[in-house]
């Protein structure tokens, strides 16, 4: 039962992540110490979603090779269950979320990192680390929509779904303000109230295109006709 690409992808993927947050949790910041600890921070939330949702994809690849051959009613039932929760994760959270991080975290850094990741963070992160937090997510999370076919739910329950994550997130945030007085984000102490709820509804509507991005592309990919779908669909 040689293992195929995709799956080893995923695997090295997954145990990447791992290393990240390991090396990640045991940073010595005075950030991690406050309220919310690392939760306050979208990069940390979206690499526990990446770890989760290959860790998911992994359990998929691994009961498939060990069920192979099997005619089980219940087990092609749970199958399916998984296999549509990985969809869901991929539809909503996964490509969304992820993307979103890449592009709001080199936009800000690009144009002042000082709004975003203050240089004092050098300090305490390593490039390398820094990479794999808001750089190869996305490049990980396009191989796995390349190597397989996810269903996505209807466009309209799919942005619900995005959005709700966007507006707890936001609520989080705000909260985390009310607490401890400060904005978990540089950016957001700079800017009038105002101008933080048109921040706020602006990334959500880019979180919202993100989704969107990601159900066409996943379309473009598997609409093609030479493309042969992937054991386990």
């Amino acid at each position: 039962m040689a293992l195929i690409p995709s799956q080893v992808l995923r695997v090295a993927i997954l145990l990447s992540y791992f290393s990240i947050l390991c090396h990640y949790k045991a940073l010595d910041m005075p950030a991690h110490q406050t309220y919310g600890g690392s939760w306050k921070f979208l990069t940390f939330i979206d690499l526990v979603i990446q770890a989760v949702f290959f860790g998911l994809c992994v359990l998929i690849d691994v009961s498939c090779l060990l069920t192979k051959g099997g005619d089980s009613r219940e087990q092609e039932r749970q199958m399916r269950k998984l296999i549509g929760l990985r969809d869901w994760m991929m539809a909503v959270l996964a490509f969304p979320v992820g993307a979103f991080v890449v592009f709001t975290f080199w936009t800000l850094y690009l144009y002042d990192r000082e709004l975003v990741y203050p240089r004092l963070l050098d300090n305490f992160i390593p490039q390398w680390l820094n990479h794999g937090m808001h750089t190869t997510v996305l490049p990980f999370i396009i191989i796995e929509m390349r190597t397989t076919n996810h269903r996505y739910p209807s466009r309209s329950w799919g942005l619900a779904a995005v959005c709700c994550f966007g507006v707890g997130y936001i609520l989080w945030t705000c909260w985390v303000h009310q607490v401890t007085g400060v904005w978990v984000y540089p950016v957001l102490e700079r800017i009038t109230p105002l101008a933080r709820v048109v921040f706020f509804s602006a990334m959500t509507a880019v979180i919202c295109v993100f989704y969107t991005l990601g159900e066409i592309l996943n379309s473009y990919i598997w609409d093609q006709p030479h493309t042969v779908k992937v054991k386990g669909e």
